[in-house]
């Protein structure tokens, strides 16, 4: 045993299995030039055991690709994941998941990776991104010792900057739903939610293009000095 070694803490235990999968993952490029078409997006959604950010832990994860410029509806990814030794709280008023579907969920550590496997390399699109990046990122930390590096955009600061007409920068995703007339039949499961937002983000892009946003990068850009102009703004 090397000096010391005992005072580092341990990783997360994986199987042979599980470590060989978590080394087959992708690196992650940066956002590129090609594009918002051409891109491979996965639009992800989270459900939770609360809104904590260092405390809850996450219940299922939703995802759906958008890819050639429509919703590919034979990409899709869902899990629960089991959580014996977590309470739930009154999120699961919204969710639904009860205490017998997260008993029957996924070893956290494989539903992860599966997650993971789907979204290669790919960059990541949600409502309110950063809740999501925050809670999918300590899980990969805590369950696989694994750093998600992926590109996370905002829908929820997309939407304000190309319709900024709507005057409902403050909105939620119900309120965005309603603005563009949107049919949407289910809500508050991570799939039903993740779909929603893919909708909503087709809109989106539309508008992007016609206000010269063409590529990944420039998205990216152009939603980061909005970003500085509204914290501006707010002093």
């Amino acid at each position: 045993m090397k000096l010391f070694s005992w005072l580092r803490p341990a990783g997360p235990a994986l199987t042979a299995a599980q470590q060989q999968r978590l080394n087959q993952l992708p690196s992650v490029p940066t956002l590129g030039e090609c594009s918002l078409r051409e891109q491979r997006w996965v639009v992800v959604d989270l459900e939770t055991t609360g809104l904590n950010l260092n405390k809850d832990v996450v219940l299922s994860i939703g995802a759906v690709v958008i890819e050639d410029g429509a919703i590919d509806f034979s990409q899709q990814f869902e899990r629960t994941l089991q959580r014996s030794d977590h309470k739930l709280g009154p999120s699961v008023l919204l969710h639904g998941l009860g205490p017998s579907a997260i008993a029957a969920g996924s070893d956290p550590r494989d539903a992860l990776l599966d997650f993971m496997a789907f979204v290669g390399d790919s960059p990541l699109l949600a409502f309110h991104a950063p809740f999501d990046q925050h809670m999918l990122g300590r899980a990969l930390k805590d369950s696989l010792g694994y750093r998600l590096q992926h590109p996370f955009l905002d829908v929820a600061d997309m939407a304000p900057l190309l319709c900024p007409q709507a005057h409902i920068r403050e909105a939620g995703l119900d309120d965005w739903i309603k603005w563009f007339k949107l049919q949407v039949f289910e809500r508050h499961n991570a799939s039903a939610d993740a779909m929603a937002t893919a909708e909503l983000v087709l809109i989106l892009f539309n508008r992007a293009q016609m206000q010269q946003i063409h590529s990944p990068l420039n998205l990216q850009q152009r939603l980061s000095q909005w970003k500085r102009r509204q914290q501006s703004h707010s002093f």
